[in-house]
């Protein structure tokens, strides 16, 4: 299998030469010392990662290389992934980089094994990125179905096995799912195909008007009934009928569709008519039907009739590796929606969407991620914008996390034991007062005396 290609720019031919030694393992690597090499060497073999050092010499007209260099890589692929490795070590630097697409920044000098988990993450966002930009590659998808998970492909595969047949279909699975685009998959592939698609949801009309939305009625057969109303029965003819929240029709009119599922056949309210119907029909539900079947709240004739196929479609938390490529496509969607120009997801935020436990499925993910379009500010949705923390467990820490961490638990100590005296609390660390004073700032420890008070 073909090495990944990583582009190194550094005007240090011995940082270079230790960059190359270190990443050659795992990448094809390239270098460059300036801009002009880097934007020749990037342009002829298109790597999909680039570390950058921003203090590149500036040209005679005094630009910065460094940032001129990002914003240039960043115009010929939007989707490369660059990570800032500067001996520039101040924060609004860093906040520049990642404000014009950079994807992570480090300070010299580095850590390998640092730089190495970014780089794969980064690596791993890219080709989530390229496979979204390809929504069609194989097992991908199902029209607007998308799926890489072994739960999504037995659902494709079945609906390519019994779409073409007219036999009823159950759809079950919990709200958000995407149960009425399997329904509109199977009917874009059935024989109905060119019929109308009908849906409505049981459980959000009201019993009393619920049949004659079904079935229709006549002129008079009601008070204010003033006019002839076909119902979607009839509306879905020579087509597809999608019934969703099938699991909270009445008892009675479980009879009346049955009735219907048997013969094909309906009368309108008011009406003595029978009106033949020949209608493909799909119901869904998120009830589980064997209990309301066990408690008498459904008829077991009418789930066989409906059931003759049966397809449980699965929730978003067991659909392995799902998250990534479902977010990436709503991120597409609403980025051109909102006219806003985004590179990706951070790491971060890709951590703290799988870790999410989903209990509104892809509806809940799809709406997270358009909020998120809408309140980010920079190239990257972070897991601020989503609304999401990423929960750290000690397999997943970077080596910087842990040192930061344990650094945090020292100083946190040593400030209780002096009651928050920064000298004091300097002088037990072994450090200089401004140096605690940044240590404090990184760490995002607040200087608090014993009062709560700011010292």
């Amino acid at each position: 299998m073909d090495k990944p290609s990583l582009l190194i720019v550094d005007d240090d031919e011995s940082n270079l030469l230790s960059m190359k030694w270190a990443f050659a393992a795992e990448y094809d690597v390239f270098s460059a010392g300036t801009r002009a090499d880097a934007l020749e060497v990037f342009k002829r073999e298109r790597p999909p990662l680039v570390t950058l050092d921003l203090g590149l010499p500036p040209d005679e007209r005094g630009v910065e290389e460094g940032f001129l260099t990002l914003t240039q890589l960043l115009e010929q692929d939007p989707y490369v992934k660059v990570v800032i490795i500067s001996g520039r070590s101040e924060k609004q630097n860093a906040l520049r980089a990642v404000s014009r697409g950079a994807y992570d920044f480090f300070c010299k000098p580095v850590e390998v094994g640092e730089v190495t988990i970014i780089l794969r993450r980064a690596l791993r966002l890219r080709q989530l990125e390229m496979e979204n930009r390809q929504p069609e590659t194989p097992h991908g998808g199902l029209d607007d179905l998308i799926g890489n998970s072994s739960q999504m492909q037995m659902v494709f595969e079945t609906i390519e096995k019994v779409a073409s047949t007219h036999a009823s279909i159950l759809l079950c699975g919990e709200n958000g799912t995407g149960k009425e685009l399997v329904a509109k998959a199977l009917h874009r592939r059935s024989p109905m195909q060119n019929g109308p698609f009908v849906a409505i949801n049981c459980a959000a009309i009201p019993e009393n008007l619920l049949e004659s939305e079904l079935f229709g009625y006549e002129k008079g057969a009601f008070t204010g009934a003033h006019t002839q109303k076909k119902g979607r029965t009839e509306l879905a003819d020579k087509g597809t009928l999608f019934l969703d929240e099938i699991g909270d029709i009445s008892q009675g009119l479980q009879v009346k569709l049955l009735r219907f599922l048997q013969e094909h056949k309906i009368e309108r309210l008011g009406g003595r008519k029978e009106l033949t119907i020949d209608t493909r029909v799909i119901a869904a539900t998120n009830v589980d039907l064997d209990k309301a079947i066990l408690e008498g709240r459904f008829r077991e004739d009418l789930y066989y009739r409906l059931g003759v196929v049966k397809i449980q479609v699965p929730p978003l938390r067991v659909r392995q590796g799902d998250v990534e490529l479902l977010a990436m496509r709503f991120l597409e969607k609403y980025a051109l929606e909102q006219k806003k120009k985004l590179s990706g997801i951070t790491h971060n935020a890709l951590i703290a969407l799988n870790e999410h436990k989903w209990p509104g499925n892809v509806r809940e993910l799809e709406n997270r991620i358009r909020r998120a379009v809408i309140m980010a500010q920079g190239k990257y949705v972070t897991e601020e914008d989503l609304e999401l923390e990423a929960v750290q467990h000690p397999g997943a820490m970077t080596l910087k996390q842990a040192r930061e961490l344990a650094e945090r638990e020292i100083v946190l100590r040593v400030l209780k034991l002096n009651n928050f005296n920064l000298a004091r609390s300097a002088a037990d660390l072994g450090i200089s007062r401004p140096n605690l004073y940044e240590l404090l700032a990184k760490l995002g420890i607040k200087r608090e005396d014993k009062s709560g008070g700011r010292l």
